[in-house]
């Protein structure tokens, strides 16, 4: 496992950590402390799991088992892969604390900055998943399928 891969899948489950600490605040909050918690913690809990952690995990997987880019495949590129890792790290992290900032606290700028930052989660998973498409493809599969194995 190379040193990219690495950074995906710890920090997804750094974010996974994150999002669970999240979710036990919130259910001592409603169950122990009687108090209310907005949809802003809700949604920054939600997305911190499902994006911080699915989202990191799965491309970090991608990028460790999919198989080699081609040799003339001019989309791969391991330092936009990189970047991208970085951009999906620092927008989620961003969007994440921002959120639970807002949740607690009214101010009008801290919508634009977690928009923002949610743009940029959008930009790095298209980059990251451009770089990818050719590295999606059959290796050796298409011979057993062609004598007519099943999968």
């Amino acid at each position: 496992m190379f040193t990219t891969v690495r950074y995906f899948i710890k920090t997804s489950v750094i974010f996974l950590i994150l999002g669970i600490l999240t979710g036990l605040y919130m259910s001592l909050a409603k169950y122990v402390l009687n108090t209310i918690y907005t949809q802003e913690l809700v949604s920054a809990h939600t997305h911190i799991i499902l994006v911080g952690s699915v989202m990191m995990m799965i491309m970090g997987v991608a990028l460790w088992f999919f198989p080699r880019a081609e040799k003339d495949d001019k989309k791969y590129n391991p330092n936009l892969i990189l970047i991208t890792y970085w951009m999906m790290t620092i927008s989620t992290l961003v969007r994440f604390i921002f959120q639970v900032i807002a949740g607690f606290v009214y101010i009008t700028w801290l919508n634009y900055v977690i928009s923002l930052a949610s743009l940029f989660q959008v930009i790095a998973m298209i980059l990251f998943f451009y770089s990818m498409w050719g590295r999606i493809r059959p290796v050796g599969s298409q011979y057993r399928e062609a004598k007519g194995e099943k999968f």
